[in-house]
C-alpha cells in the first residue's frame, strides 16, 4: 500500500518527535491521527497546520479501553481502519543525565512508569488495530526505540530496560502477525536536536555526540522521521522484526 492511501496513527504526536513524524505522512498524502495525551493545543495546532488528512484525538496509550475507543474515533472519522501505527508515545522523561537517578536510588515506580507507556501502550494499539489490518491483509506497526541499550553512554535505566523490551515485543509481534500480512519493526534514534525531553540536555553532550558521529552532527528529528516512512512504504514489505538505528553512524553494530 502506498503511503497516500494509508491511515496512520502516531501516538505522542502533538510535540516533538511525534509531530516531525506526522507531518512527514501528511506531505507525502497519508491520512494521519494525532494521538495526544495532555498536549491538547499542539495537537490541535498541528491537525489544522496539516489540514483535512489529519485529525487529533486524545488518548492515554496505557489505558486499553481509551486506545480502542481512539480507534474507532479515528475510522469513523476517516471512513476506513489504522492501516498503519507508529508507537513513539513517551512517559514523562527529561534527558539530563545530571539530574537523572542511578540505580542504586532509582525506584521501581519509574520502570513501572515507562514500562505503561512504552511496552503496555504499544500492546494496546497493536491489539486495538491489529484485526482490521489482518482483514485487509495488511498492516505496518513501527516502534520508536532508542540505541541507549546498545550504547547506555548515559545510564537512563528505566526508559532503556522499557525501550529494550519493546524490541523484544517488535520481534515476537512480527513472528505472530506476520501471516497476516503485519510488519512489525523499530527504529531506534540517539539523542535528537532538538525535542521537549532533550532540550534539558547540556549543549556539551550534543557538542560531543556530535564529533563521535560520522556526520559530524545530531540527527534532527525531521531526519529520524523520513526513516520512519521507509518502515511504511511499499519498499519494506519484505521487512520485519528489525531494528533500525538511526543516529548519524554513532552506533554501528
Amino acid at each position: 500500500m502506498n503511503l497516500n492511501q494509508q491511515i496512520v496513527l502516531v501516538s505522542g504526536a502533538g510535540r516533538g518527535l511525534g509531530a516531525a513524524i506526522a507531518r512527514a505522512f501528511a506531505a507525502q498524502g497519508a491520512s494521519v491521527v494525532i494521538n495526544y495525551r495532555r498536549s491538547e493545543a499542539a495537537a490541535l495546532a498541528l491537525a489544522a497546520e496539516l489540514g483535512d488528512h489529519a485529525v487529533a484525538i486524545q488518548a492515554d496509550v496505557s489505558d486499553r479501553e481509551d486506545v480502542r475507543r481512539m480507534v474507532n474515533e479515528a475510522a469513523e472519522h476517516f471512513g476506513s481502519h489504522v492501516t498503519t501505527v507508529v508507537n513513539n508515545a513517551l512517559g514523562d522523561f527529561s534527558f539530563n543525565g545530571d539530574g537523572r537517578e542511578t540505580i542504586q536510588s532509582i525506584p521501581w515506580e519509574d520502570f513501572q512508569g515507562q514500562l505503561d507507556v512504552s511496552l503496555r501502550g504499544s500492546l494496546n494499539l497493536i491489539q486495538a488495530t491489529a484485526p482490521a489490518m489482518e482483514n485487509a491483509g495488511f498492516g505496518r506497526v513501527i516502534n520508536i526505540g532508542t540505541n541507549l541499550f546498545q550504547n547506555p553512554v548515559v545510564p537512563y535505566h528505566d526508559y532503556t530496560a522499557a525501550k529494550a523490551a519493546l524490541l523484544a515485543l517488535t520481534r515476537t509481534a512480527a513472528a505472530d502477525l506476520g501471516p497476516g500480512g503485519i510488519t512489525v519493526n523499530m527504529l531506534s534514534g540517539g539523542l535528537l536536536r532538538t525535542t521537549d525531553a532533550s532540550s534539558a540536555t547540556p549543549e556539551a553532550i550534543f557538542d560531543l555526540i556530535a564529533q563521535s558521529t560520522p556526520l559530524r552532527r545530531v540527527t534532527t528529528p525531521a531526519e529520524f522521521a523520513d526513516a520512519v516512512l521507509f518502515f511504511a512504504s511499499p519498499w519494506s514489505r519484505a521487512v520485519t522484526g528489525q531494528n533500525l538505528v538511526v543516529d548519524g553512524g554513532l552506533v554501528r553494530d
